[in-house]
């Protein structure tokens, strides 16, 4: 395993001072930079060992706090173990902040963390990949639209909706991406339809995108987080593999 070196970091955004985590290998060289977009639950022990795994592949890695505007992390308390049971008083404290993060503050906080990755001695010249969870791998499709000559790689797991109602959905943005994509959906996931799985398919298709969408059977929504009662370890291992062979063929000049 390849020697690490992680350290908290401040970013400074046009709204304040995101705190964040950021990881990379501990040998002097620079490497592709990646921006790990948060769950719901948000930047913890658990997301930051995710970082450390990416790291340790040969990445730079920035994982910010997405409720930066709350406070620095955590900005709940969280369990160490989070189980069904303890969601519901969880989410009434998240919800709040997830709706917050609109399409043009994310414009705002992700140009910042590319700036900051793009300044970073650590971080090689070229495009970023992006990696996100739940409801990041939804900010991530978005933030992929809005930077598409900065982002070279884009990465879902058990993502929130990809297909909305309303004018800022995921699937009405692609046409802007120049990123190749791979998304990877729970078997069993209160939050995805599977008509808008494919509707979602569809319009990458119809924009050209280089893609690919599997469904990771008998996982659950949430099967990346170890920390939760939702995760499988055979499909976060599967991830994991997918997630750095898309950014070793996009990422690596």
């Amino acid at each position: 395993m390849t020697a690490i070196h992680g350290s908290s970091v401040d970013v400074q955004t046009p709204d304040g001072v995101a705190d964040a985590y950021v990881v990379y290998p501990d040998d002097g060289a620079a490497h592709p930079g990646v921006l790990v977009i948060q769950d719901g639950f948000g930047l913890r022990p658990s997301l930051r060992a995710l970082a450390d795994r990416i790291a340790a592949h040969g990445y730079t890695v920035l994982l910010p706090n997405a409720y930066y505007r709350h406070g620095r992390a955590p900005v709940i308390e969280l369990p160490e173990f989070i189980d069904p049971a303890q969601r519901p008083e969880i989410f009434q404290q998240l919800f709040p902040m997830i709706r917050e993060i609109t399409p043009e503050l994310l414009r705002s906080d992700v140009g910042a963390y590319l700036d900051w990755l793009g300044a970073s001695p650590q971080v090689a010249a070229g495009k970023v990949g992006l990696t996100g969870y739940c409801m990041g791998a939804r900010l991530a499709v978005l933030a992929a639209a809005m930077f598409p000559d900065r982002v070279g790689a884009v990465a879902g797991f058990h993502g929130g909706p990809l297909v909305t109602d309303t004018p800022d959905s995921p699937h009405l943005t692609v046409g802007n991406i120049t990123a190749e994509l791979y998304f990877a959906h729970a078997g069993s996931d209160h939050e995805r339809a599977p008509e808008h799985t494919a509707q979602f398919d569809k319009a990458l298709e119809a924009a050209g995108v280089r893609h690919r969408t599997e469904v990771y059977e008998g996982s659950q929504h949430g099967y990346t987080q170890a920390d939760t009662s939702a995760y499988d370890a055979e499909a976060a291992e599967r991830h994991y593999r997918e997630l750095l062979a898309l950014f070793d063929r996009n990422l690596r000049g």
